[in-house]
């Protein structure tokens, strides 16, 4: 039978017999341009501490602050600090600071812009200046950042709030709040704070002792919670008003019963009159600390959202 198979032609240039020509040497790989490379770098540099402030705050989600940037700056050493769970610290604690710091802490976004304005017309006219830093932004601060003031730790302590305010939520901003906030020279939390100055844990605070705590918060280092001053003690009757202990809440008070000017709320000491160790200063920044003058404290017409209708718990809970 004959081979009807066509012929292939040998490759050119190579015998029949030689098999496959070699393939070329592989191109050298091309460096990356030295500029490129700058970029590449930055953007690791950039993307590594918002990565790890992410994963930090996502894992204080869930777990206990060891430390707070304020407590590793404290002037008093040892401080005092003990962490307990939302669960052991009594209810009145929680309405207690919201009425006396952040009256709608359960309503905005991390910054309340209405009184970030108020504070800013008050303080062109004032000696005295007024802040507007609500609670999520104390939480921010306190637990991340370093004291002083500055535009760079004013944009971080945004960044920060707004993190927290994304990823725990309002219940566990107040708890952790409740946790790290200063309550004297070295005492921070509630728990602390309760065993100090009462003697007893934070789940057995009664909402009179809850109250002289929210109101030495604005100069936890001038002021007691226990012996309380004259200032403190007519604070902590005005906070105790707002949550609704001694007269009708506002829903419920006949016109005669209305709620009480806010100019009746107790006047502070002169800032410029230090008291203890502590020395005045000022502050131009809105955002800062409140500074406990009547017209800092949230006005008795804004609904607070510890809602004062919740009749008293003889046991402080």
């Amino acid at each position: 039978m004959p081979n009807i198979m066509p012929r292939i032609p040998p490759t050119l240039g190579a015998s029949p017999s030689s098999g496959p020509a070699p393939l070329p040497p592989p191109a050298p790989a091309s460096r990356p341009r030295p500029r490129f490379r700058a970029v590449r770098w930055l953007l690791w540099l950039l993307a590594t501490p918002v990565l790890a402030s992410h994963l930090l705050v996502i894992a204080l989600r869930w777990l206990p602050p060891p430390t707070t940037a304020f407590m590793l700056q404290s002037p008093t050493r040892p401080v005092q600090y003990h962490w307990v769970p939302a669960e052991q610290i009594a209810s009145v604690a929680g309405r207690a600071v919201i009425a006396a710091e952040d009256q709608k802490f359960r309503d905005h976004g991390g910054f309340d812009f209405e009184a970030i304005e108020k504070a800013l017309t008050h303080n062109e006219r004032s000696r005295r200046t007024r802040g507007a830093s609500t609670l999520s932004q104390q939480v921010a601060k306190n637990v991340f950042l370093w004291q002083g003031r500055s535009w760079l730790r004013k944009g971080l302590e945004v960044y920060a709030t707004l993190l927290i305010e994304w990823t725990w939520g309002k219940d566990r901003i107040l708890e952790v709040y409740l946790n790290v906030a200063e309550f004297g020279p070295g005492i921070y939390g509630i728990e602390a704070a309760a065993r100090h100055f009462f003697g007893k844990p934070a789940a057995r605070l009664t909402p009179e002792e809850a109250a002289r705590l929210a109101a030495v918060l604005p100069s936890p280092r001038r002021w007691r919670a226990n012996p309380p001053g004259p200032y403190v003690q007519s604070r902590s009757q005005w906070i105790l008003r707002q949550m609704g202990f001694g007269r009708p809440p506002p829903s419920l008070a006949s016109p005669a019963e209305a709620p009480e000017n806010p100019a009746d709320a107790p006047e502070p000491p002169d800032r410029d009159e230090p008291l203890g160790d502590e020395q005045p200063e000022e502050s131009a920044d809105p955002t800062d600390d409140f500074d406990p003058s009547p017209s800092e404290v949230p006005l008795p017409d804004e609904s607070p959202d510890v809602s004062p209708v919740d009749s008293p718990d003889p046991s402080g809970r």
